[in-house]
């Protein structure tokens, strides 16, 4: 990888992980309940909650909450093994970037938000042993799980890496004979 494009992958890792940690900075001030919970350790231990803040009532809500799982709240475990998984792919994905054709602009994008949101959640578990969640999103009582910055880069990323796939091979595909 050039020089150039490293400095632009490193700079789109370094937004996304300066966006993903001032929002959870500023998320840990939502109101709790109760009012005194020590944040984070009593949300990690669940003897307090996050209060939902309406952003569009009904559709949108801050709700602070700690997670000590992955994706999504999902699949609970160890915060070092899931912080050596975190480890161990940006390890690869710094690699993957490092081996990008220079035209494939879009993947080293993709490659580079993936890593800051891994990187942003990984901050978290170090720091905290668990991840700070702020976003909730619904419609009527069915809930989305709650998620922040860091899973959005990380998802958009995968998006992007599954766009840049189809097409890639659609332009590598022969033409037809007419």
């Amino acid at each position: 990888m050039q020089p150039r494009r490293a400095v632009i992958f490193a700079a789109i890792l370094v937004l996304v992980v300066a966006l993903d940690q001032g929002s959870k900075a500023w998320a840990r001030t939502l109101p709790v309940s109760p009012a005194r919970c020590d944040v984070p350790a009593d949300l990690i231990a669940r003897t307090c909650h996050g209060v939902p803040q309406p952003v569009i009532d009904g559709y949108w809500e801050w709700e602070l909450a700690m997670n000590t799982g992955a994706a999504f709240s999902r699949f609970l475990g160890s915060p070092l093994l899931l912080g050596a998984i975190a480890c161990g792919a940006l390890i690869l994905l710094g690699v993957m970037a490092w081996r990008a054709r220079p035209e494939q602009r879009l993947r080293r994008i993709a490659l580079a938000m993936i890593a800051g949101g891994a990187l942003g959640n990984l901050i978290d578990r170090f720091r905290d042993g668990a991840v700070t969640d702020f976003v909730r999103w619904r419609v009527g009582e069915a809930r989305w799980p709650i998620f922040n910055v860091a899973d959005a880069a990380l998802l958009v990323g995968v998006a992007l890496l599954l766009i840049e796939g189809l097409v890639e091979r659609r332009r590598s595909r022969p033409l037809a004979p007419a």
